[in-house]
């Protein structure tokens, strides 16, 4: 058994009944972050949806400002991506965690131009830790299998993110669900 796959006695995990509906677009939970932001002028942009069960699922561009290597993404960026996609499925289950552990498996080279379509769920829950499973696909949600990851989320208080983010910016954010669709606050990976 590795550190991101859940013990035997792990409980399965149940949808939040307040969860967004599957197809909803869970948007940005904060303007400036990398992965999701709207205001992140070189961010992934990555749009993330509700799906069935405990799942998300999203897609991203691959752009120039992604490179690593010339016309190719660089790997720590598809690992952004994975990190915030399972991460977004603690809005599902209405549970604050942040990542504990994450590894990802790349497969195949992604070029810049082409589509990232991220898949991800919550594969089992005991006590405190969350236990998710991404896939990245070109082009399609069933194209070629680029990378897979997998991670541990540990839940926390949402007392953390005031503790050891900008104590301002969190409340501001929490005080105004409206304008940033913040109740994703409950994913917000510090």
């Amino acid at each position: 058994m590795t550190p991101t796959t859940p013990p035997a006695n792990a409980r399965l995990p149940r949808r939040h009944p307040e969860a967004p509906p599957p197809g909803t677009e869970l948007g940005p939970h904060y303007p400036m972050c990398f992965a999701c932001g709207d205001e992140q002028p070189n961010g992934l942009h990555l749009r993330v949806f509700a799906a069935e069960g405990v799942a998300v699922r999203a897609e991203f561009e691959v752009g120039a400002a992604h490179q690593g290597a010339p016309g190719l993404i660089h790997g720590g960026l598809l690992n952004l991506a994975f990190d915030e996609v399972m991460g977004s499925v603690h809005w599902l289950l209405r549970v604050p965690a942040v990542t504990g552990r994450l590894e990802t498996d790349f497969l195949k080279p992604v070029p810049v131009g082409r589509t990232v379509h991220l898949s991800a769920w919550c594969e089992g829950i005991h006590g405190r830790k969350l236990f998710h499973r991404a896939e990245g696909h070109l082009d399609t949600p069933d194209g070629p299998l680029v990378a897979r990851a997998s991670a541990l989320f540990v839940e926390v208080q949402l007392a953390h993110f005031t503790k050891h983010g900008r104590a301002d910016e969190v409340q501001a954010v929490l005080d105004n669900p409206d304008d940033h669709k913040m109740l994703r606050a409950f994913e917000v990976n510090p």
